[in-house]
Formats: structure tokens, sequence, C-alpha cells
């Protein structure tokens, strides 16, 4: 069971659906009764009628997920207009009972035309399946090609289905008819007789992953949520690609956020996320992935981004090529996209060109800005304190990524000289992992209009006889004119936990060159990170970087 606030794509999240007692003692084998008169009260008469032509189940004589997503696609298309699934039962005077299923969450039952309030709380039955929302099932008059029937039990099916729980115990005349028909269309027939199956014996003969996923559908139009979860989980069984998980997620929305669906979502989510991990090394395809995958990925903790600047700049990029209208990448860019930009985590000077974009509105642009900047202006214990609240996990705003380069606090000062302090934290997991021979990048930072960075070493002393920790500053821009810099290292140390400068100096720099001491402490490696070192506060090693520009 998933906690809120989680990190859906933690490798630590176990993905298997929680089952509760209630459904669990639903899980008996009752497949020696199904369709025998015996074990039954009732028949179900199965009227199916023609759809398209050229089109069969969406899983039928698919080869490929591709095929499938066309051919539903093609089928949704063709029933657009049709919006509910119709229910006669038949008594000896021919009086009719129709069940229509809206596209909300209410289920109304009509009599002779009259209405009667049949709702359902949703929530109430560990069996529960959401609300029904796609017209695939729905259907206007059409030619009946045949009619099958299945002697049926009651109580077997309104214990696993919602839909069928209405309809036999909702307390009107029809309900307690024997005979109960309805209308499906030719390409469902295999798929529901399967979930019928399913109700009776809780296993599916499907197997291949087009099939499933039809009854998956069929599944979810009669409220089965038990075997939705089943779906789910021979679903993941099945080796994803990223065509696959697309589709999982560019199901029904409303399917896609139901409780029973959620393992596989969260899955498909999770493989995209992974793939795409080092999301500049697959940068183009990306920027081709639809809305629902370029969400999946920017919800990774995990991108091996560059910076929170880098993941904008993309955000932004996809959003142009994809939604080339300015209103239509507006809506798309503040009601699903914006909440996965980590603000706080972006630099100054790219949060002043936020305030600028066209593609915010001016008030959320403001509001963003100043969120990050006073979350800046919080200590790091306060910073944890907001990622891990319970209203920010939701999108996990303050929640930073693993990004290649760390970033920075940054204090800008115009007189009496141009002058910047930056400030740059360590996790002492960060320093350990650099031995031997690692490094560690800061985020860019500018002075003078010049981009430096900061560079933490694990390296060997002077001599080369024992490993140290090293801080270097370095200019970014190469080929440019030189530029002369003072420079001061300090970091907060114990007993006082002030900072303290451990060294300074000045350097005329050159595009791509740098400067620093090989031995910022003085002390060897293993003194450095031993666990009551002077250097580290709470587990965070807090440097700090003075830069004026030499007159």
């Amino acid at each position: 069971m998933i906690l809120p606030g989680a990190d859906l794509f933690d490798p630590r999240i176990d993905m298997d659906s929680y089952v509760s007692p209630v459904e669990s003692r639903l899980d008996c084998d009752f497949s020696f009764a199904f369709n025998d008169s015996n074990f039954s009260d009732r028949v179900l008469k199965i009227e199916i009628v023609a759809g398209l032509p050229d089109v069969k189940s969406a899983g039928d004589g698919c080869s490929s997920i591709t095929e499938w997503a066309r051919n539903r696609k093609r089928r949704r298309k063709d029933v657009k207009k049709d919006k509910a699934v119709e229910i006669v039962g038949q008594s000896e005077d021919e009086q009719a009972l129709t069940c229509n299923i809206p596209d909300t969450e209410d289920t109304v039952a009509m009599v002779e035309g009259s209405p009667i309030d049949a709702q359902l709380d949703f929530h109430q039955r560990g069996d529960a399946a959401g609300p029904s929302s796609d017209s695939s099932w729905s259907m206007d008059c059409k030619t009946v090609l045949r009619v099958k029937s299945v002697h049926i039990s009651s109580a077997i099916l309104a214990a696993k289905s919602l839909f069928f729980h209405e309809l036999f115990l909702n307390g009107i005349k029809e309900s307690a008819q024997r005979d109960v028909t309805i209308q499906i269309n030719a390409s469902e027939e295999e798929a529901l007789m399967d979930l019928l199956n399913f109700i009776y014996s809780n296993n599916l003969s499907a197997c291949r992953a087009t099939a499933l996923l039809d009854v998956l559908l069929a599944a979810y139009k009669f409220k089965v949520a038990s075997c939705m979860r089943y779906c789910s989980k021979l679903l993941r069984d099945i080796p994803m690609t990223c065509e696959s998980a697309l589709l999982y997620l560019d199901l029904p929305s409303s399917i896609v956020m139901a409780e029973a669906a959620q393992p596989l979502t969260n899955a498909a989510k999770k493989f995209l996320s992974v793939r795409y991990k080092d999301i500049y090394k697959f940068q183009e395809e990306v920027l081709k992935l639809p809305l629902a995958g370029i969400e999946a990925v920017l919800s990774s903790d995990y991108l091996q981004a560059a910076s929170e600047d880098t993941i904008y700049d993309l955000v932004l990029k996809w959003a142009h090529t994809h939604y080339p209208k300015l209103e239509e990448r507006k809506e798309v860019l503040g009601k699903r996209l914006v909440q996965l930009i980590r603000f706080p985590y972006m630099t100054c000077r790219k949060l002043k060109k936020v305030l600028n974009c066209n593609d915010f509105h001016p008030e959320f642009a403001s509001k963003v800005v100043l969120e990050a900047l006073f979350f800046k202006a919080e200590t790091p214990l306060r910073q944890r304190a907001l990622a891990v609240d319970v209203p920010n996990a939701v999108n996990r705003r303050f929640v930073e990524r693993a990004y290649k380069y760390r970033p920075v606090k940054v204090v800008d000062f115009e007189s009496p000289h141009q002058q910047c302090v930056v400030y740059l934290d360590l996790k002492r997991e960060e320093c350990a992992q650099l031995f031997p021979t690692g490094r560690v990048y800061s985020q860019a930072f500018h002075l003078g209009g010049q981009g430096f960075f900061l560079s933490a070493h694990c390296n060997m002393d002077q001599q080369g006889t024992y490993h140290c920790f090293g801080l270097f500053l370095g200019m970014q821009e190469k080929g440019s004119a030189s530029f002369a810099v003072d420079y001061e290292f300090a970091a907060r140390s114990k007993p006082t936990e002030g900072y303290v400068n451990k060294n300074k100096g000045n350097y005329t720099f050159t595009g791509g060159k740098a400067v620093g001491y090989r031995n910022l402490f003085g002390v060897l490696w293993e003194a450095f990170m031993e666990d009551d070192s002077n250097y580290f506060i709470n587990g965070t090693l807090h440097l700090r970087a003075e830069l004026t520009i030499r007159q």
C-alpha cells in the first residue's frame, strides 16, 4: 500500500495492491456453478449487436499494443454519441427495466420512463470500481446478431459486481424477474464472457496484453474491481515497453484514476521515469512523448538533469512543440505541468526569466517565483520540513532531484565592489561517494557577466601520499577575456558552528580555468569523514565562497 506523499518512483515502493478482508472472503471458486441451471436463479440473455464492420474486439486478432490502441480509438470514435448500457428485464407482460450508466457519479434506473434514484457509494464496498465514463459499451438501436443465454446466480454476481448488485438488489419489482437481457457490441462479447467466468472462478482465460486490456475495460464497465486488480497484476507481469506504458496511461482518465487500476498506471509511470532517467540522453524521444508521458517523467525525483533550469527549458520546448497556440499552451502548462517544475531549485537568474515568460499568467509567475525565493531563504532544516509536509508532498515541488550540478544560494552586491557570496551544502553521503577520485560540481552562478562554478573533489595531496577534500573555483566560458577575482573559501565548523575562513587568494581567470585547494581542511580524508568530524553539522557540510572583482 502506497502512503500519501511517498515517492512513486522510489525503487523500495511495493506495487502490489492492497486486498481487504471483505474481498478475500469472496475469492472462493464457484466455477462449477457457472452457466449451470442447478446452481442458478436467473438467466442472463446477452444480445450481441453489430458494431463497426471492420472492427472486432480491440484485442481480437491484434498482434501488438499499437493495433489494440488503434482499434480502440476507432471504436470510441464510432460510439462517441452513445451514453448508456441498456438492461431489459422481461416479465410475462413484457414490462422493461432499463438501467443507464451515465458519465457521472450517479447510476440511475429507469422503469417505463420514470426515474428512480439508485445512487451507489463506490467507496463503501471493497470490491467497488469507479463510475463509468467510457462509452464503448453503449448501444443504440442496432441489428441483433445473436442472443446468448447464460445461467447465473444473482448472489454471486452481486457480490463481485456493483453493476449487478444495483440491478438485482435495487428493490423495484423488475429486479426480481428471472430473465434479464443486456445488449453489448459484438466486439465486447469475448471480454464479457471472460469477465463472467472470472466472477465465478477468479481466473481468466485471457493471457495476451491486448485481451487483458479488453477484460479490464469490461471489468470497469460492470464495476468488478477485483477483476480490474487481477488484470492489472497480469499486465504488470508482462514485460513493459514504452508503447504499452503510454497506452496504460492513455486509458480513460476515470480508469487511470480508479484505485483498482492504480498499480498498473503507477508501474507505467515508474517504467517511463526509469527509461528516461537520463533525460537529456533521450531528449529527442522525451520531446515526442504525449502529455501523460511527459508528466510521468517529470514526476520523478531521480531525473539525471544538470539542474532544474534545464528541466524548465525542456518543459517549455515540449509545450511549444505540442501546443503551438498560446492559449492552449497556457492551459496545459497551468493545469498539468507547472506543478511538476520545482521552481525552488531554479537559479535566481532563471527565475527572473519566469517573471517575463509569456507562457504563464503574470499572477502565477509572481506566485511561484516568490515562493521559490522564500524557500531559498529558509534554513536547511526548515527546507527539509517543507519537503515532507503532506500538502507539499503531493506535487513534491520542494523535493530536490538528483541534479548533476548541486544547487547553490547566491547573494549579490553591486557596491562598493561587484561581489557575490555563494553557499554550497553537501550531505555526508554525497561526500562519502566522492572517494577515491570523485568530484561534484555546483550549478553556475554569475559575477560581472561571467559564469563561475564550484567543484568539490576527493583527490590526493600535493605529494600524492594521501586522500583529502579539495575545493576549487572555475570559470565557465572558454575563450573569453581574462578576469581578475579575489576569492575566499570558508566552512562552518564546530564547536561554534559558524563559518571559519580556510583559504583566500586572487586569480586572473581565463575561460575553462580553475583555482583552489587540494586539501581545504588540512586533514586526511579519513579524519574529514569520521563520525565526530568538526565539519559536518547535522550531517551536512556547509561551504561558502566569496568572490570580488578586482579593480
